[in-house]
């Protein structure tokens, strides 16, 4: 578990990057061009990959924001053999913006009511 947690706190590394010179098209096509492996997936992969990230974010030295959880949770889930995917969406009224990831169609990193929460702008 503590090198899952290390490889999600280097992307956060990563992606914090991108985030704080406000690239955010390389962090998109960063998730959405990562490769997913082809590997057997162990049932609790979803669960583990996601409380590592959570615990990479508790030691991040800066605020985490759901973007970069999102894109960190996407990439590795990817790495481990799950066709993740990282899905932004918007609320209008009063405007919200949020990013969370799914796998076949369900959340797996927030709330299971995002989908009705927000509209989907775009999944990578």
């Amino acid at each position: 578990m503590s090198s899952l947690v290390l490889k999600a706190y280097f992307k956060l590394v990563q992606f914090d990057a991108n985030v704080r010179r406000g690239d955010f098209a390389a962090l998109h096509k960063k998730v959405r061009e990562f490769p997913l492996e082809k590997q057997p997936v162990p049932a609790d992969t979803i669960e583990k990959v996601c409380s590592a990230v959570n615990v990479a974010c508790i030691w991040y030295w800066r605020q985490v924001l759901c973007l970069q959880r999102s894109a960190v949770t996407a990439c590795l889930l990817k790495l481990h053999g799950v066709p993740a995917v990282m899905a932004i969406g918007v609320q209008p009224i009063p405007f919200k913006a949020h990013a969370w990831v799914e796998v076949e169609g369900r959340v797996v990193n927030d709330k299971p009511y995002m989908l009705e929460m927000y509209s989907v702008l775009d999944r990578c």
